[in-house]
């Protein structure tokens, strides 16, 4: 199954090296995710939906990120989506509230020839730059964690010069209501997940901070439903979840679909009913 898919895939299916989904706000969890340790299955539904193209430099289809870019990546995690950005030789500022987590990104862009690599620790609040200092913004499920939204994304705006790109990204709300009476109520409590973001309301919110939005995506049902059934499970690590049968059978399904000669129109399809998240690119006029 999985060599069919990556024949498939072989034009657009992330090297071996090619960051993992780390989905990790800036504040530290008690909740964390399953996609720092994200199996191949999970890397191929992402790149299906446009993420980590190496071959034209785009961490997402029409966001690039070029060896001339200064990149802010707020609210970090352990630097996934960072180390793409070194690996296309940017200069990068890495900024989360967690100390390891900045520690951990720190180390990934290490590895990577990043022209220029700067840590910062901050909740945003706010952000420790000159104003117009990046060309490139990456706040990925960040925004659900945070007191005020607004005033937030006022800082990035303020940190980038105009023509910057914003990738954004909030769980979808249709994802996040599927979760609710399973999840734990932690879930949805300070430093977790403290507002939920319907679709018009979060371009509502880019808009307002002076952003024109340039494009708008939802990708990630596998990743709700896997999620659905982790909850109903005894919790175990979750790098050990997949190993659970009753996910174990959830993702031998979902590869036996996506090998199907319909299945992208499926995954399509199901990722604008039931996504794990929203995704806006925007740009700073």
């Amino acid at each position: 199954m999985f060599s069919r898919l990556k024949r498939m895939l072989r034009a657009s299916a992330p090297a071996a090296d090619a960051p993992v989904l780390p989905l990790t706000p800036p504040q530290s969890m008690q909740v964390q995710t399953p996609e720092e340790a994200l199996p191949e299955l999970g890397l191929i539904d992402m790149s299906l939906s446009g993420w980590f193209r190496n071959e034209t430099g785009e961490l997402l289809e029409d966001f690039p990120i070029l060896a001339q870019d200064s990149v802010l990546d707020i609210g970090c995690g352990d630097g996934g989506f960072t180390a793409f950005a070194g690996r296309q030789g940017a200069e990068v500022f890495i900024a989360d509230i967690n100390q390891e987590n900045v520690s951990a990104a720190v180390k990934r862009l290490q590895e990577t020839p990043a022209r220029a690599v700067h840590p910062l620790i901050t909740d945003g609040d706010p952000i420790p730059l000159e104003d117009g200092r990046v060309s490139r913004v990456i706040a990925m499920e960040v925004l659900e964690h945070v007191d005020d939204p607004a005033k937030f994304m006022a800082e990035l705006v303020r940190v980038a010069h105009p023509g910057a790109l914003f990738l954004l990204t909030v769980p979808d709300a249709a994802g996040e209501r599927a979760q609710q009476g399973l999840a734990p109520e932690s879930y949805y409590r300070k430093p977790n997940h403290i507002r939920i973001f319907e679709r018009d309301e979060f371009e509502s919110l880019v808009r307002s901070a002076g952003l024109t939005v340039e494009k708008r995506l939802h990708y990630g049902f596998y990743r709700t439903i896997w999620w659905m059934l982790y909850w109903t499970t005894d919790h175990p690590p979750l790098h050990e979840a997949d190993s659970n049968p009753l996910i174990e059978k959830w993702r031998e399904m979902w590869g036996e679909i996506l090998s199907t000669p319909q299945g992208r129109k499926i995954k399509q399809a199901l990722d604008e009913v039931l996504p794990k998240s929203q995704v806006i690119i925007a740009r700073k006029p």
